[in-house]
């Protein structure tokens, strides 16, 4: 009798882990343990990874579960969790929307300087952006011009030329892309070939048949390869 109920349990935890197809790796950094802030901590732990998660532009400060009529809900605190449950001093905050990026990109800028600044290695920091978040992540890295920071840019394939002129990517970047989106991995390629700080970098094509709306939840097939990156 035992025996079958250890069996029933271990099912029971498989059936947990593939559900809702999100991401179930294992903790790094911190020793485990992740915590999600909407600021740089007032102690910084010089020895932890931090990734700076930038969302799109449906999420923000009075609705963190907005809900697209073309793409669903945005899943917004279930990301930042999934972050958080990975062992990342996880940065994010739901902004204000607005179509004028400048500003805040310039404030994500101050607030990564201030986490170099207090001795964190660069090489810890990745700046994480999802559609417009991607576009502020872009022009963060254009800001401050450091080699060793890591990027993942998501769903931001469909930047017009006049923003490929005000950006010139820096850092290790990892692009990321769906497959049924409009917008093919194939154009983010401008933006790594008109770069001048590139180090290493990747394209990936997610294939879920989502649409944009892969970027709204915690999707293995994204959440994965960010970890990943943000890891090496």
């Amino acid at each position: 009798m035992n025996h079958l109920l250890k069996m029933f349990a271990f099912a029971l935890v498989g059936f947990v882990c593939v559900s809702q197809n999100i991401a179930q790796t294992q903790p790094a950094g911190n020793g485990g343990k992740g915590v999600v802030v909407n600021d740089v901590p007032t102690k910084i732990d010089q020895n932890a990874r931090y990734l700076i998660y930038i969302s799109g532009f449906i999420v923000e400060a009075d609705n963190t579960r907005p809900t697209s009529a073309s793409f669903g809900v945005y899943e917004y605190d279930q990301i930042l969790d999934t972050f958080r449950r990975n062992g990342f001093i996880v940065i994010s905050e739901a902004r204000k929307q607005s179509h004028d990026i400048e500003p805040y990109a310039h404030n994500m800028a101050g607030r990564i300087k201030q986490l170099l600044d207090a001795g964190v290695p660069a090489r810890t920091i990745t700046v994480v952006g999802a559609s417009q978040g991607a576009w502020i992540g872009m022009l963060v890295s254009t800001y401050l011009k450091n080699r060793d920071l890591n990027y993942v840019m998501i769903g931001a394939c469909g930047a017009d030329d006049s923003f490929l002129q005000r950006v010139d990517l820096h850092g290790d970047v990892l692009f990321i892309a769906e497959r049924t989106e409009r917008y093919p991995i194939a154009k983010c390629q401008r933006f790594r070939d008109d770069a001048s700080g590139v180090g290493d970098s990747k394209f990936i094509e997610t294939n879920t048949g989502e649409r944009h709306g892969f970027l709204y939840r915690p999707m293995r097939e994204w959440i994965e390869p960010t970890i990943d990156w943000a890891r090496r």
